[in-house]
């Protein structure tokens, strides 16, 4: 009888590369996996893992039994919700990933309406950049999602995963209030009314690799020039702070603005571009009661936001800074 603990360990090398990455995802020590798939060969009868370079690439009859594995991982994970759903008590532990700016507008009303309503429910959350969470929660990392997408840039898609739609925020051009004083000031030749004005200014994003750094290259190349990335990063905190001191502009989703008005300018884009936030669980296990529980106050904490700015006078279509 081949063991469900050790087929596990295979899929999870199939899913991550190297027995390291298995053990630092797993809390193994990397001898430890590889003793566990020295058992799981002797249990197969067969050679599963074959030396290539410092590397271990899997055989043709380990990728049939990884096949088979993530049958068996569903199979298991509807036993689970099926079991959970039978009891009176909504109860367990939700992994959550989410966002910068979705945490910041959504897990403050969210946990706290969660530990009113569901008490017994444990939720632990994990700040991670969409595209990546959405591969996390595929390979069972996590239970649940909160994921972005932006316009013409869709998210990764995962066949085990569902999508559902939370809310959707506008995105626009970020740039210091009138007369603020700062780095860029020097390089201004006139007001800034559109992207156009912006191409001699130093501008903020996220890091290469991010669907919201590939989308504003886009904006600003569609716009007709190449923005000048002075700083790089992924905390959109540090971005507006950059943006309100008078040192860059950026593009930013309205989502930021909640629960806070914002210290700078906000100007339209053309076509009024908005981003998608939606939540992804696996198929096996997304009804799972606690898992239903937190899309649920999830769902109502983002209809209980604005995300159209939220602060009158702050966003205009052709005013800015001069």
């Amino acid at each position: 009888m081949l063991d469900i603990k050790r087929l596990r360990l295979l899929r999870e090398l199939h899913l991550r590369g190297t027995l390291a990455d298995v053990a630092a995802a797993l809390q193994y020590s990397p001898s430890a996996v590889s003793q566990q798939l020295a058992l799981l060969e002797k249990e197969a009868g067969t050679q599963l893992l074959r030396k290539v370079g410092r590397r271990v690439q899997l055989t043709a009859q380990a990728e049939i039994l990884v096949a088979h594995t993530a049958e068996i991982l569903e199979t298991l994970e509807r036993a689970e919700a099926d079991l959970s759903a039978s009891l009176s008590t909504v109860t367990g532990t939700v992994k959550l990933a989410v966002f910068q700016s979705a945490a910041l507008a959504l897990l403050p009303d969210m946990l706290t309406a969660m530990a009113r309503a569901y008490p017994e429910v444990r939720i632990e959350v994990v700040q991670r950049e969409p595209e990546a969470a959405l591969y996390e929660t595929w390979a069972r990392d996590f239970d649940l999602v909160v994921a972005e997408q932006y316009p013409g840039h869709a998210a990764p898609l995962h066949p085990e995963l569902d999508r559902a739609t939370l809310t959707s925020d506008a995105i626009r051009l970020a740039v210091p209030h009138d007369g603020v004083a700062g780095g860029m000031a020097r390089l201004l030749t006139g007001p800034i009314t559109g992207l156009a004005d912006t191409a001699q200014l130093p501008w903020v994003m996220e890091p290469h690799g991010a669907a919201s750094r590939h989308w504003a290259e886009q904006a600003c190349r569609q716009a007709g020039f190449e923005p000048d990335v002075r700083f790089e990063t992924a905390d959109l905190q540090a971005q507006v702070r950059l943006i309100e001191s008078g040192n860059a502009v950026g593009l930013m989703p309205d989502l930021m603005w909640t629960g806070r008005p914002p210290a700078l300018t906000l100007i339209e884009l053309p076509q009024r571009p908005r981003r998608t936030v939606f939540t992804s669980a696996r198929l096996a296990s997304r009804l799972r009661p606690a898992i239903l529980a937190c899309r649920e106050i999830l769902a109502q904490a983002a209809e209980g936001i604005s995300v159209d700015s939220g602060t009158a006078g702050s966003s205009t279509p052709e005013g800015g800074l001069s």
